[in-house]
């Protein structure tokens, strides 16, 4: 009787702490954006925040399978119909059960409200990216310093000079992004910023793009991508608009690509092309 009652207490608590990491989870940056600004809530990285996610999800789904077996008869009960005979498909079971199915689908084939739900949290998230900074490229962080100086189109020269005129400890061009802005107490976006010379005002210079897009990019608007790659948005509407491309500066690409009846990578390769100009 008392695991019972630690298991149903268990189920409880263990409720609190997952609903709150599943809404700072809804609300964080993108993975991409969280680690290349150092994104912290109340002191945890998203790293942080996911991990504990993943373990109370465990604790919780352990916590109700003993719960369920703790309370078996009962439920049988539900299971049972006017004259007592056990029957799986009652009229409650029935119930439950589209309504967890028209929530399966209804997200799926984003469906009103359901899609209200995703597409708020969508907005969100793109809002904390454009709020942090988004990153060159993804993944950046993980680049060593000459790869990361190439692909931003930095002088490898004068990045090296910056990190030793700022007195910041320092290996070799080889060294990770991210493990030398840990090692100076910054992070991966500080230092960037340190090695072009700016602020986070300031526009960066534009740099080539690589073959694929980065993840997350048909869930950019065209005016965050404009803002990370420093371009005007009216060039690049007019570049769109000589493919007979329709689009907005609110839209995002995927959106952009459903309206023109093609995929966000075509999109991409057409950008690509004009920034190749």
């Amino acid at each position: 009787m008392r695991l019972r009652k630690i298991t149903s207490l268990t189920a409880l608590l263990s409720f609190v702490p997952l609903l709150l990491t599943s809404i700072i989870l809804y609300i964080a940056p993108q993975g991409r954006v969280a680690y290349w600004a150092g994104w912290r809530l109340w002191g945890l990285s998203k790293t942080d925040w996911t991990n504990i996610h993943i373990n109370i999800g465990l604790l919780f789904t352990i916590a109700i399978v003993l719960h369920v077996f703790y309370n078996w008869k009962p439920i049988l009960v539900y299971l049972k119909d006017k004259s007592k005979n056990l029957k799986i498909f009652t009229k409650d079971f029935n119930i439950a059960l589209i309504i967890t199915v028209l929530f399966v689908l209804g997200t799926y084939f984003q469906i009103p409200p359901l899609s209200n739900v995703t597409q708020l949290g969508e907005r969100i998230t793109m809002g904390a990216n454009a709020r942090y900074g988004e990153p060159p490229y993804g993944h950046a962080e993980l680049s060593s310093l000459k790869t990361f100086a190439k692909r931003t189109g930095l002088d490898l020269k004068e990045c090296i000079e910056r990190i030793k005129g700022k007195g910041l400890r320092f290996e070799n061009e080889n060294q990770k992004i991210i493990d030398i802005a840990k090692t100076n107490g910054l992070t991966p976006q500080q230092l960037y910023l340190l090695l072009r010379g700016g602020s986070k005002t300031s526009p960066a210079p534009p740099a080539a793009l690589p073959e694929s897009p980065q993840a997350g990019f048909g869930k950019l608007t065209l005016a965050d991508f404009c803002q990370t790659h420093s371009l005007k948005i009216p060039s690049v509407l007019h570049a769109l608009s000589e493919k007979n491309i329709k689009a907005s500066p609110e839209m995002t690409m995927k959106a952009i690509a459903q309206k023109n009846h093609t995929d966000p990578i075509e999109i991409y390769k057409i950008l690509k092309k004009y920034m190749q100009k």
